[in-house]
């Protein structure tokens, strides 16, 4: 089975970041692309609010004309939708990326890439939804839903596109973050980039020889790796390395253990998204 890039596009004035990394990420592990749009299929405010307050007489009468605007507001939601679907795919094209796929479907967003997730190699979305007006805003709901329910490695985009060069990978020497060291030493992604492989503990003999472990597989695979032990709380400690060290994206694993085993499972999660100033890789 082919297995896509796929990237959730939507309303945002920031989607053309998620374009422009999807199409990054699918020249680099030469897959195709493939951009999505939801449309949900929850119900505008206003029939069920309104349906109790209106007179008898007139209930049955404000009640169709309820209905036909909301059957307006989904004919211009889908149209709307297919321009930016349009829109996206042409962005790829320019980038380079040859015959983006574009795909529309009504439902809820995270039953949706649930659907497609077999298809699927990398999947690609904004920290935040249409309705944020900042790089920076609140994070959006469904980041943390998605990550939770899909097990394919999710890119969390923000702020505007620049092909990375310096790459940080936290690492804590369980079993997880192993399997994500060996996936990116096998993976194209980061071929000729520079990594960083930084573990939040102790410098101990033990934790050194983790470290160690792990650049040096990624080392054998072509990958430029430097080892570092840094000290503090992971949700601090890491984004303070990326920004004294010029690191461009952040990658880590869904689960580990230690003091970032509440990535991806908890409040820490959500920290480590909202304080980075750049993208996410998130493996599972």
């Amino acid at each position: 089975m082919t297995t896509n890039v796929l990237a959730c596009i939507d309303g945002s004035s920031h989607a053309t970041a998620v374009c422009d990394w999807a199409s990054w990420a699918s020249l680099r592990l030469d897959a195709p692309l493939s951009f999505i749009h939801v449309l949900d299929k929850a119900p505008q405010p206003g029939l069920a609010d309104l349906s109790g307050t209106i007179g008898l007489g007139t209930q049955e009468h404000l009640l169709e004309e309820l209905a036909e605007l909301d059957e307006k507001r989904g004919k211009l939601a889908k149209e709307q939708g297919r321009i930016m679907l349009e829109a996206a795919k042409r962005r790829a094209i320019d980038d380079g990326v040859s015959e983006p796929a574009t795909l529309q479907r009504h439902g809820e967003l995270v039953e949706t890439l649930v659907e497609f997730e077999p298809q699927t190699r990398l999947l690609v979305l904004g920290r935040h939804g249409e309705d944020s007006a900042s790089a920076y805003a609140h994070l959006g709901g469904h980041v943390e839903q998605v990550i939770r329910a899909l097990h394919r490695p999710i890119l969390v985009t923000q702020g505007e596109f620049s092909a990375p060069q310096k790459i940080m990978l936290a690492f804590d020497g369980s079993a997880t973050t192993r399997k994500g060291v060996e996936m990116l030493a096998k993976s194209p992604l980061f071929n000729g980039l520079e990594l960083h492989v930084v573990l939040v503990a102790a410098d101990t003999d033990d934790n050194r020889e983790q470290i160690n472990w792990a650049s040096t597989t990624l080392a054998q695979s072509g990958i430029k790796a430097h080892a570092a032990i840094v000290a503090g709380e992971a949700d601090k400690a890491l984004p303070r390395y990326q920004q004294d060290n010029g690191i461009d994206m952040m990658v880590m694993g869904a689960y580990g253990h230690s003091r970032i085993r509440q990535l991806l499972v908890g409040s820490t999660t959500t920290a480590m998204i909202r304080s980075a100033r750049v993208p996410l890789l998130v493996l599972r």
